[in-house]
């Protein structure tokens, strides 16, 4: 299994829904000027061009009825980003309603009077894609991108939920979705810290203070959620002149303004939200707690009451907090992880909420460092930073950073980040959509003082210290007052028939076109080192992005020495043969450009994020990055304690130890991509292996170019040159892996492995088994279909059983993962303890079923047909898209016009060939199922499905040696 360590604050995490001590007296911080010769980003001249550059513009109107709306052109592709966003949060909740904007969110997909099923169903349908609904703090919001002929479909859509939603609403949709919200909950409650969260906010703020509570609210409170608490919820908080609608894309103020007029326009004003008002509290006195969980590695956290995002100082908090701890240069990282290496990972951020927000500084504890220490000098450093402030090129550099992250994401209309979210955000929650602008504008200007003064108002008052240290928990999980019991006839009812009171008659208009994908062609050249070059130009941003692929990844770590290259991969940045990684970082800010290694089984990769103007210089320091690291064992022996914290996270969260298991039951230890890496594989390697690993793999005989930009393949090419032209590959032998042995290896199905995490209120569960598929066959997007409609999609059996009629999941998918060499089939997902048994019992009776007796229908034929037809265009709307498309191409050998030729195979689907597909692919009695859970609990389940079961310990806890 790929390792990439990845921390997260658990304030991040949550809000999203989300001592005595031996230390030196004075703190050491380099301040280095640049060691490449890189054009500087100068005072003022080059961050004003940056902030013209981030740009959005809009018209506003109004309706009779006060609906909002807000329309940007954007006309790079036949799509439009649809959002609607609602002045109400959980903040606004009343005493002992707890979680019920959130609940109340769930409930606005399952049908309103004219539109009576899923809201899925209707969004698949229309070819939608980056669709979702969330809530938080201060808004619910829904959003989806959809071809530009589905506009009207999507809006009729909207509408009828936001003026006709009530005559939809029964108690058993209530209950349902009461239970999805209760196991989503459990979820969120089952990972490690994840009952931080809580802790954080009922620390903070004072009993009675609307941020106290989270946004999913409490169990109780959900379980005493009633019928009249929805229709109360809806009449107070959904009417138009309490909502905005924001299209981004493919249509202008004048063509938005008539349809938007008719599908909106009738319907009745109600009540405007006054957001509960909140005042910024202050502690009384420093405050420190101690947690204890299934974590990998000790961390200390502060938090800070800060400002919301109206606050003239939220750009400076900003700021300062990524110099801090935010930035790959910040200063807790030069000094803490890399210096000192008293920790192995460092963050800091400002949180900000409509009303308030919360400062966040954490660092995780290296192995064999004492608790004490680490947070006395993390306290002294924050200290010493608020005393003497940052320095102007610290400034500059993370305003260049931001910015230029902001210019690249401006493709993007839809989503969870685009551009109609950006101009939703700041009229709901700031009143004014270019609220990000006048941020920007203010980003361009900041001064050291001005970050300083912030840092030393909010930051020197009273912190939250909270240290969680692994451990079992002290606290309990908050469970369902009771589970309701299945209703046997559930699934036989039609759901969306019952109970509808249709107020008016309001039929969906039709689509009448197909929005149709314009891949960019491909073009192909040889770089002066035989590299070869596939390039794509794409100009909707002036940005460039170039990834070097290298026919690597982990199935090229020798069966003795698991996690190699991923260890050697993550080296490549941290230091080169003339800069040091803290120079690395500083280079990369000033340029505004991205760097990242990844890959995954298959492939080792190298992507440059890139600003075209900055291109010349971002390429001398990719190409310092991927020809000269210097692999120093001071930082191999920091990424090797970083990597060990990384697989101790993944042996304590449930999806992690599943997905650790899963790997070895289907391919062994002995095959390229069996096995998984450990510590004590990660603990054998030395740096003769790391440069034994980049001689043989990483090199230009080795490897290919995939390049996306809106300049010329000419520059591309003469830019790339200058950089790579003369890489030769080293005279030792190219590597070359071996998959012989995947033939051999033997697979034993229709069993169970059984790993005991004690307490956990929720089991993960996945089933998967080989397949004899490639990805590269005919047959491929006949089957991928075919899947949709038994695992592959929210309207799925799979998830449509578990999740929307039983209640006893967050959610279940199933589908296939490629591999160049194999192709593996899973499905899989978290449900609720007491229900395991039953959910797999289900699991195998629906897999079985539609392989057998209950194939593809009719229905769910012409559906998901028109989903992926007419989802084509928005799932190529950005050039990190294009850029990832073109290296499957590469990977699986299919032809450049694959994706533009995908319409006419869709369309030649049949219920048969779908059928034939996946039957030929997939036997559920060769699914090895692996279920992570409360063995106390689960085992007796398990044991009434008649399948041998295999009990094992939690991978590195006491009971397994560990």
């Amino acid at each position: 299994m790929k390792l990439r360590l990845f921390t997260a604050s658990p304030l991040a995490l949550g809000a999203a829904l989300a001592l005595a001590a031996n230390v030196p007296a004075t703190p050491v911080f380099a301040q280095d000027a640049p060691a490449i010769d890189a054009p500087q980003i100068e005072a003022g001249a080059d961050l004003e061009n940056l902030v013209e550059q981030v740009a959005i513009p809009y018209e506003r109107f109004q309706l009779e009825n006060g609906l909002t709306v807000i329309v940007h052109e954007d006309r790079k592709a036949p799509i439009v980003g649809v959002a609607v966003w609602y002045n109400v949060g959980s903040k606004d909740e009343p005493e002992g309603k707890t979680g019920f904007a959130h609940l109340f969110e769930h409930l606005m997909f399952n049908g309103s009077e004219n539109a009576p099923n899923d809201y899925f169903q209707y969004l698949q349908e229309m070819g939608a894609t980056d669709y979702n609904g969330t809530t938080n703090f201060d808004r619910t919001n829904y959003f989806q991108t959809v071809p530009r002929p589905a506009l009207e479909r999507a809006l009729w859509l909207e509408s009828d939920r936001m003026g006709y939603l009530l005559g939809a609403v029964t108690q058993e949709k209530l209950d349902n979705q009461r239970g999805v919200v209760q196991n989503e909950k459990r979820q969120g409650d089952n990972q490690p810290g994840g009952l931080v969260f809580y802790e954080i906010l009922e620390t903070l703020f004072p009993d009675g203070h609307p941020y106290q509570h989270s946004v999913i609210g409490s169990m109780a409170d959900l379980d005493a959620a009633s019928m009249e608490d929805v229709r109360s919820w809806f009449i107070d908080n959904y009417g138009p002149n309490n909502a905005t609608l924001v299209l981004a894309g493919d249509v202008s103020a004048e063509e938005a303004r008539p349809l938007v007029e008719k599908w909106f326009g009738d319907i009745d004003r109600g009540p405007v939200n006054t957001p509960a008002a909140a005042d910024i509290p202050t502690l009384s006195e420093d405050v420190r707690k101690v947690m204890k969980d299934q974590v990998a590695a000790t961390s200390v956290d502060l938090y800070w009451p800060a400002p919301g995002i109206t606050s003239e100082e939220l750009t400076a908090l900003n700021v300062g907090t990524r110099i801090l701890g935010g930035l790959a240069s910040s200063r807790l990282d030069e000094i803490l992880v890399r210096d000192e290496q008293l920790a192995v990972g460092v963050s800091a951020g400002n949180y900000d909420f409509q009303r308030v927000g919360i400062l966040n500084v954490s660092a995780t504890l290296k192995d064999g460092v004492p608790l004490a220490q680490l947070e006395a000098r993390l306290k002294q450093l924050i200290d010493w930073y608020i005393e003497t402030g940052p320095t102007e090129d610290e400034v500059r550099r993370a305003a260049t950073s931001e910015l230029a992250g902001t210019i690249r994401g401006l493709e993007q209309v839809g989503g969870f980040g685009g551009k109609a979210v950006t101009l939703a955000r700041g009229e709901v929650l700031a009143g004014t959509p270019d609220f990000y602008a006048r941020q920007f504008e203010t980003l361009a200007t900041l001064t050291p003082e001005d970050v300083k003064a912030a840092m030393e108002k909010w930051m020197t008052r009273p912190a939250f210290t909270l240290v969680l240290e692994p451990g079992e928990r002290e606290e309990e999980y908050e469970e369902a007052a009771s589970v309701a019991e299945e209703d046997e006839n559930a699934s036989e009812r039609d759901r969306s028939a019952e109970q509808i009171t249709v107020s008016k008659e309001r039929p969906a208009p039709p689509i009448d076109t197909i929005a149709t994908l314009d891949f960019p062609d491909l073009q192909r050249t040889t770089l002066a080192n035989g590299m070869q070059l596939t390039y794509a130009q794409r100009d909707a941003v002036p940005a460039t992005y170039v990834t070097m692929s290298f026919n690597a990844g982990s199935a090229a770590d020798p069966t003795e020495m698991r996690g190699l290259e991923n260890l050697t991969i993550g080296l490549f940045d941290e230091g080169t043969e003339e800069l040091t990684s803290q120079e690395i970082a500083e280079t990369r800010e000033r340029l505004g450009v991205s760097i990242s290694t990844g890959g995954g089984d298959d492939r080792s990769t190298f992507t440059l994020s890139a600003l075209s103007a900055n291109l010349a210089p971002s390429l001398e320091l990719f190409s310092q990055i991927i020809r000269e690291p210097a692999f120093n064992e001071k930082d191999i022996d920091r990424l090797k304690s970083q990597t060990v914290t990384g697989i101790r996270a993944q042996m304590r969260s449930p999806q992690g130890l599943a997905g650790r298991a899963i790997g070895i039951e289907l391919f062994g230890t002995d095959t390229p991509y069996g096995g998984v890496t450990t510590i004590e594989s990660v603990e054998s390697i030395g740096r003769d292996d790391i440069v034994a690993f980049k001689d043989r793999w990483i090199r230009p005989d080795n490897g290919e170019v995939f390049v996306v930009s809106d300049r010329p393949l000419g520059e591309i090419v003469s830019e790339l040159n200058a950089a790579f032209g003369d890489w030769v590959a080293p005279s030792v032998p190219k590597g070359e892996k071996d998959f012989s042995s995947l033939a051999s290896a033997e697979v034993k199905g229709n069993r169970i492995v059984l790993i005991d995490r004690p307490n956990s209120p929720q089991s993960v569960i996945y089933g998967a088994q080989r397949t004899d598929l490639d990805a590269s066959d005919e047959s491929w997007v006949d089957f991928t279909n075919a899947n949709n409609s038994l695992g592959g999609n929210f309207l799925s059996r799979l998830n449509m059983n578990l999740r929307e009629t039983k209640g006893w999941s967050y959610g279940v998918r199933g589908g296939p993962q490629a591999r160049e060499n194999a192709v593996v089939y899973a499905v899989g997902g978290g449900v609720q303890a007491d229900r395991t048994g039953d959910s797999i019992a289900e699991m195998i009776r629906e897999t079985s079923e539609f392989l057998t007796t209950s194939g593809v229908t009719a229905e769910e034929l012409t559906r998901n047909v028109a989903s992926e037809v007419g989802a084509l265009p928005g799932r190529f709307e950005t050039s990190p898209a294009v850029l990832g498309a073109m290296q499957s191409l590469t990977l699986y050998g299919r032809p450049d016009d694959y994706y533009e030729g995908l319409v006419g195979k869709y369309e030649a689907q049949t219920t048969e060939s779908l059928d034939a597909a996946a039957r030929a692919a997939i036997d559920v009695e060769d699914f090895v199922w692996v279920v992570v859970g409360d063995a106390s609990k689960v085992k007796p389940q398990l044991e009434q499905l008649g399948l041998p079961i295999e009990v094992r310990p939690m991978e590195g806890s006491e009971a397994a040696g560990g």
